[in-house]
């Protein structure tokens, strides 16, 4: 019998070739299959992509077909995995500070202006009239006219009024007024008339805002926020601002689940002016907590206070 070629494939075994040689062909088929096994393991562990592999990475894709598209900020806060933030990045604009006099954005001038006794109140208020005088000079008015004689008095003691929110204090505004009623539903005041003054042209802007919060156990009194919201608007403002400070401050003092203010006015410093475009309407909104993570959310404020069904 001739001897068994030495050069035949390298993977059959010195087991192998003593069974052919006793007469043993299906021993040596079974030791050939298993060789082969080993060799599409090796393969697989190599990187090579066997039809096991390819099978479950199909099941996969499969099951990822039957979840339904959703916005990852509509999913429940348990399941969200958790985002470390980058150090030093802001995603929002942080709260403003709310000092111990309850006062936001303070400056020397609002300082002397809360501190101030009657006789600097007095002082103010002459200076601010001298003041209006010029102006009426420098238009070209003769401020000893009867018709403008107490003009500067009475606008220095309107400005006094249109500003007077740089002297109030929002804690003292709000007096404790917040309950522990274990509400946790959206809470709504829609329509609060607001006149505030443009500090570009110190010309009025005037319209309506919209303020929604949802508790967490704790609510304010209603009158509270229009309240809050008259703070804010008898300073000199943009409304962007505006509306930032209102659901800051609301977020502050209440720490709700989230709030949302949405602000619509008209500017007459392009009404009387400038592109004098008097049906233009400006809308500012300023979203926090769950009103800005979940769409649904947002949506239903949205609609209840008219915003989503005008056209």
């Amino acid at each position: 019998m001739a001897a068994p070629d030495q050069s035949s494939n390298s993977s059959t075994g010195v087991s192998d070739i003593d069974d052919a040689v006793n007469g043993n062909p299906h021993h040596a088929r079974d030791s050939s299959k298993k060789s082969s096994k080993k060799k599409r393991k090796w393969r697989s562990k190599d990187g090579g992509a066997d039809e096991f592999e390819g099978r479950s990475s199909l099941s996969k894709r499969r099951n990822s077909l039957h979840k339904a598209a959703r916005d990852p900020r509509d999913e429940p806060e348990g399941k969200q995995r958790k985002k470390v933030k980058a150090e030093g990045v802001i995603t929002r604009s942080p709260s403003p500070v709310i000092d111990f006099d309850g006062l936001s954005r303070p400056t020397r001038g609002t300082r002397e202006r809360l501190e101030e006794s009657s006789e600097q109140a007095a002082e103010r208020l002459e200076k601010m009239r001298a003041a209006v005088r010029t102006i009426l000079e420098c238009v070209g008015e003769d401020p000893d006219r009867e018709g403008v004689l107490d003009t500067p008095t009475r606008y220095a003691k309107a400005m006094l009024f249109f500003t007077k929110g740089y002297q109030q204090n929002i804690k003292d505004i709000v007096n404790d007024a917040i309950f522990h009623e274990g509400h946790n539903e959206m809470v709504i005041v829609k329509d609060i008339e607001v006149f505030s003054l443009c500090e570009h042209h110190l010309v009025p802007f005037t319209g309506k805002m919209h303020i929604g919060y949802i508790p967490n156990n704790n609510v304010i009194g209603i009158s509270k926020l229009p309240r809050i919201a008259e703070l804010f608007a008898r300073r000199l403002q943009v409304q962007e601002r505006l509306t930032r400070e209102v659901a800051n401050a609301i977020m502050e003092i209440l720490k709700p689940q989230g709030v949302a203010v949405v602000m619509e006015s008209s500017h007459l410093c392009m009404v009387m002016r400038g592109v004098e475009k008097t049906t233009a309407t400006t809308i500012t909104s300023c979203v926090l907590g769950c009103f800005e993570r979940k769409e649904k959310t947002r949506n239903e404020f949205l609609s209840l206070v008219g915003l989503n069904r005008r056209v």
